[in-house]
């Protein structure tokens, strides 16, 4: 398969595709079939392992780890696919943990990160023998060393660094910061270091920072970068070894479908400075999340009916802020696109069912009379992983393709189960 070929795209006759394969005919006999109705989530896994490979391969020679971000989406089927392209795990949770164990990812390429980790998390960390984790106060080293005297074995750790840099997104994203609650501020470094030292039971392994999410350009980038390097620098001056350097992730997309850098952008940017600071003999870990998922994935919803008042128009959907809350929570915009016709004027106002006024998606050009099947593209990164059952609804389904068929399908759980489960409540 080429790389035209994967990802989301129309034909010559307007119809979105995947694979090559028109969406609405392949869809189609999972709704007729009751297997599956709408929302749905659907993935492109032959643009997920293009995505990934692509990106292992700018690395060249260079040691490396590309610890995909398993929060951005931690379906199964996702992560066995980033497995098998090569890729490690950036994990915030045990759960998390868990899952890239069980997909097949080895534990040296695998980092924890997060600011309350349990010890029942730091407990399973410490038992596998992950890459590091990623301490992000001073109490939480000492928390680590005493799990680590409870397990009678070592904790490799590193540390994450605050780097004191605010980048052009949106608050809730941002997270390299003075503000902000992640990492160990420059400022009390050295004390860190003493800590760790004074832990026989601590192997320091590494440095790590990251600026925050959605990142369109490579600057802030590599200005937090060079602070891990001199944090680094500072480090090994000192006679202590260290294994790796990890710039964080946050790469971008346009939503609106345009351009930013590519993945490989940053890590091409990443290796020059590496090499320019004389640290190239260091791993190179990145923490890539929606810039491997987000494209390769879309939101099906069914138009339940449109309305008309003086000049407005709505379309109304059976796809909310429930099932895709970035647009209520960071005033993102998804573009809602029928699956069987090309945008086109008039624009419609596209909202959900859910009983909140936030639960809108925006203004799109969806034609003279809308009606059907539309997909809100770009939502397979933070999508189903932040869905909630508010107002009685349940989780979506997920479709999983590959070569132009459907290969896997995890069905909602339903409205019946939410029913009993409330009842039993």
């Amino acid at each position: 398969m080429t790389d035209l070929e994967v990802g989301f795209r129309r034909n010559a006759q307007g119809a979105l595709t995947v694979s090559g394969t028109p969406l609405g005919p392949l869809l189609g006999p999972l709704f007729e079939a009751s297997r599956i109705g709408t929302p749905a989530y659907v993935y492109d896994l032959d643009g997920l392992d293009a995505g990934a490979r692509a990106l292992e391969a700018s690395f060249g020679s260079a040691p490396h780890v590309t610890a995909y971000a398993v929060k951005a989406n931690t379906a199964g089927t996702i992560v066995r696919t980033f497995a098998r392209a090569g890729t490690g795990a950036d994990v915030v949770s045990g759960a998390e943990l868990e899952v890239a164990l069980a997909c097949g990812i080895e534990p040296r390429r695998i980092v924890m990160s997060g600011v309350a980790k349990t010890d029942a998390e730091l407990d399973l960390a410490i038992a596998h023998d992950i890459l590091a984790v990623q301490v992000e106060s001073l109490e939480e080293i000492e928390r680590l060393a005493a799990r680590a005297r409870a397990a009678g074995k070592p904790a490799r750790l590193g540390i994450r660094v605050k780097p004191g840099v605010m980048i052009d997104s949106h608050a809730h994203v941002a997270t390299g910061h003075d503000a902000a609650k992640f990492g160990i501020a420059k400022t009390e470094l050295g004390l860190a270091w003493e800590r760790i030292d004074a832990h026989p039971e601590l192997v320091a392994v590494g440095v790590s920072s990251h600026v925050g999410s959605m990142l369109r350009e490579v600057d802030p980038y590599l200005t937090t970068a060079r602070v891990v390097c001199e944090v680094v620098k500072a480090r090994l001056a000192t006679g202590h070894p260290l294994e790796y350097a990890d710039f964080g992730g946050g790469y971008g997309i346009d939503y609106s479908g345009g351009s930013v850098p590519a993945p490989s952008d940053f890590v091409r940017s990443a290796l020059e400075l590496l090499h320019g600071e004389g640290l190239s003999a260091l791993k190179l870990v990145i923490e890539p999340g929606r810039s491997l998922v987000a494209p390769y994935g879309v939101l099906v919803a069914r138009i339940v009916q449109t309305k008309q008042s003086a000049e407005r128009r709505w379309v109304m959907l059976d796809a909310g802020m429930n099932d895709l809350i970035r647009p209520a929570l960071y005033g993102a915009k998804h573009r809602v696109e029928l699956l069987d016709a090309a945008p086109s004027a008039p624009e419609w106002r596209v909202v959900g069912p859910v009983c909140e006024s936030s639960d809108d998606f925006g203004e799109h050009p969806l034609g003279q009379a809308p009606s059907g099947l539309v997909a809100l593209r770009d939502a397979g990164a933070y999508g189903f992983v932040l869905a909630s059952e508010y107002n009685g609804r349940p989780l979506p389904a997920e479709v999983f393709v590959k070569d132009g068929s459907v290969v896997h399908v995890s069905s909602s759980p339903g409205r019946e189960r939410w029913i009993a489960r409330r009842l039993e409540a």
